[in-house]
């Protein structure tokens, strides 16, 4: 072989080294950027299964077209408890004391009333000032209870499981109230084997806590107040009377409302909870878009009896259609309910006019007062045309002088006479 050959032969064992190494660096890279891309898309599929665990384990908050945030299906808040109205309970001046404090523990540990509006969870919980408004109130109790949770609904039954007496506030824990207990308790082991076999005091699979907190706030310090006062200045949140919990339920709503849960009507307008009440749990449920309009259908009754398709659109019911056997079908789409309620949490109802009735016989004075109209079939204003012929209105009748019984009487012949002449002017001359 000469050399020009080896030459050129050498030149081709070259070219395709260079191209397997080529391939060989591409085949590298494309392994590297591979590997780069699995690692990547399982980040991404563990940071979307920490999200989804995070978001399992808090409370998804949902809003509807009406603005009413809910944290669930059996949590919503409505709009309607923003606000409360203010009670007026007379306080006394002293502060408490010691004995007081004793009877306020014995009296209101383990009592029990009826939630009046949503209780949300949280360390902090809600602040109600003695005789004043709730805090915090609005939209802020709305953000509170949509991203803490619902510790009760409205009618649903609390009871008050700790009580304290911290400066001029009274801290009730409610249903458990909201931390957890033995909190540091469970970061204490005690053991005296090998290390890492020591058992902690606290086992920490303790469930949730799921009570609320509520502060009752005085000014200048907590006065000598009884334990019927405490429930007097709570009941906007919470009532002690002895009831059902649908009665609970129902005091908070227009009486309107009230009588047809407790008559089991339902209205256009009514929240799911008002529902409930009304109907209980459904018979069926069915989920259909129309319009792009999502909702639900609850279906009360079975034929021949009578059956009641409600349709609820987020938390409130927007259509009720009534199907009776040999009937047409009665559809209701009004909303009737929110014209009820005020955002501010009070019903919305007429307010009464007070009128003033005088008892007794109406005595007038003759010189400012004019005395009542006669009797007449004619309307106010109205003029009536007399008939010829016919006698009209008379004067009012003037009655003689009564004279002295002292007085020497007239003969009887003369005083027949002259009563006979007499007129209304008195006796002819």
């Amino acid at each position: 072989m000469n050399t020009s050959s080896q030459h050129a032969h050498s030149h081709k064992l070259l070219r395709l080294n260079n191209h397997l190494r080529f391939i060989h660096e591409k085949e590298s890279h494309f392994s590297r950027d591979f590997l780069r891309t699995l690692l990547l898309i399982f980040i991404i599929i563990m940071l979307m299964i920490f999200a989804f665990a995070r978001v399992a384990h808090t409370q998804v908050i949902v809003v509807d077209k009406n603005g009413n945030f809910s944290t669930g299906l059996n949590a919503p808040v409505d709009r309607r408890y923003a606000q409360i109205e203010p009670t007026k309970v007379e306080l006394p001046k002293p502060l408490l004391d010691y004995r007081g404090r004793l009877d306020l523990l014995r009296s209101l540990r383990a009592e029990q009333g009826f939630a009046m509006r949503p209780f949300p969870r949280g360390h902090k919980g809600l602040e109600l000032e003695a005789n004043g408004k709730l805090k915090p109130a609005g939209e802020a109790y709305i953000d509170m209870a949509s991203k803490q949770g619902i510790a009760a609904n409205p009618g649903e039954r609390l009871v008050i499981t700790d009580l304290k007496v911290q400066g001029a506030k009274i801290i009730l824990d409610l249903n458990g109230g909201p931390d957890p207990k033995h909190r540091f308790l469970s970061h204490i082991s005690i053991g005296m084997g090998p290390a890492g076999t020591e058992a902690p005091i606290v086992q920490g699979d303790q469930q949730a806590p799921t009570g609320a907190r509520l502060t009752l706030a005085f000014n200048g310090g907590v006065p000598q107040v009884t334990p019927q006062m405490v429930k007097a200045l709570l009941a906007p949140l919470i009532s002690f009377d002895v009831k059902t919990p649908i009665q609970a339920f129902t005091d908070t709503l227009p009486p309107i409302l009230k009588d047809a849960i407790l008559d089991h009507r339902v209205l256009v307008g009514m929240s799911t909870d008002m529902l409930l009440y009304t109907l209980g749990e459904p018979d069926k449920k069915s989920r259909e878009i129309v319009d792009q309009l999502p909702f639900e259908e609850w279906i009360y009754g079975h034929p021949p009896s009578d059956v009641q398709f409600v349709r609820i659109n987020g938390n409130r019911v927007i259509r009720v259609e009534v199907a009776k056997v040999g009937y047409p079908p009665k559809i209701f789409t009004e909303d009737v309910v929110s014209g009820m309620m005020r955002t501010d949490g009070t019903p919305l109802m007429e307010e009464k006019k007070e009128r003033t009735i005088e008892m007794g016989d109406v005595h007038r004075d003759p010189n400012t007062q004019s005395p009542d109209a006669a009797p007449s079939l004619a309307k106010p204003g109205e003029k009536i045309d007399v008939p010829e012929g016919m006698p009209k209105q008379e004067k009012p009748v003037r009655f003689p002088k009564q004279s002295d019984p002292n007085s020497p009487q007239p003969p009887a012949d003369s005083g027949s006479q002259s009563g006979s002449d007499q007129s209304e002017d008195g006796p002819k001359k």
